[in-house]
């Protein structure tokens, strides 16, 4: 069911207003990321962390960020990197920003406004409104400032490569680069593995097969992969010391991962999410 409502807000004929004020990790992205108008604010955190539990950024999350700017996808996945609205606003993760403390305005002059049944008026309507509300952003995010670093660890095709790049930013001076690499040396291999796979195909693919091949490869990390792991380390007995398998990003290696891709269900039947471009 949580495939499906990302799909519909993605497929959605009317404005859909989606406030990303706070955390906005994993599923919250999911529910962003299609939205008409994403907001975030001065305490927006946004950030596909799914490295850290052994899973990958599902919900939608390879389709989006597949289609960022070169290697800042792949960047993002696997190390769980936050950002906050001024990134988010430069990747066009969000189309508005306002402060928090403004919500309740936005709710008031939401209720007086004049809407009708047109949603492409009523969609710039929303436009003006949160413009006439916007937070002013003083200074770029750290992603923004270190974008061609980034790119340059992750832009091109070869893993090992990019994951050896992304490892030596444990050494940068800056403080968020250093988060990252420690949250990518500390994450599941298989994970990352994974999710540079699945960012590779997803890139030439519609949103719902991106969808259909997420489903698949979700329900097989629940049987092979280190879900169950990660959540007992991170949220369960939180001792933060997972046991990942494969232990190695050698060992996480391009065969390996192609048990992620086989349909769980038997030959001949039909996926469940079959109908999802026809919703």
């Amino acid at each position: 069911m949580e495939y499906r409502l990302d799909y519909l807000i993605h497929d959605y004929p009317k404005p859909v207003v989606v406030w990303g004020n706070g955390i906005v990790m994993g599923g919250g992205v999911g529910l962003m990321a299609g939205a008409s108008h994403r907001v975030v604010s001065e305490t927006t955190r946004f950030a596909m962390p799914e490295i850290s539990i052994g899973l990958f950024p599902d919900v939608g999350g390879t389709w989006l960020l597949s289609r960022l700017p070169g290697g800042v996808g792949r960047f993002l996945a696997l190390t769980g990197a936050q950002l906050g609205a001024a990134d988010c606003l430069f990747l066009g993760l969000a189309d508005h920003a306002i402060a928090s403390s403004r919500w309740q305005d936005f709710i008031q002059a939401v209720r007086e406004a004049n809407w009708n049944d047109d949603p492409q008026r009523n969609a710039e309507a929303l436009d003006r409104l949160l413009k006439g509300m916007s937070l002013a952003i003083d200074k770029p995010g750290p992603l923004r400032q270190h974008y061609d670093t980034i790119r340059a660890a992750c832009d091109g095709h070869d893993f090992e490569a990019s994951c050896k790049a992304i490892a030596r930013l444990a050494n940068h001076a800056e403080p968020w680069l250093q988060k990252a690499a420690a949250t990518f040396a500390a994450g599941s291999p298989g994970s990352a593995r994974l999710s540079w796979t699945l960012l590779e195909r997803a890139r030439l693919m519609s949103l719902a097969d991106v969808f259909r091949q997420e489903y698949i490869a979700a329900l097989q990390c629940g049987v092979h992969g280190d879900l169950q792991e990660g959540i007992r380390a991170l949220l369960i007995d939180k001792d933060k010391q997972p046991h990942w398998k494969p232990a190695t990003l050698e060992e996480a290696s391009a065969a390996w991962v192609q048990r992620f891709f086989e349909a769980p269900w038997p030959v001949g039947a039909e996926h469940p999410l079959k109908d999802l471009g026809n919703i």
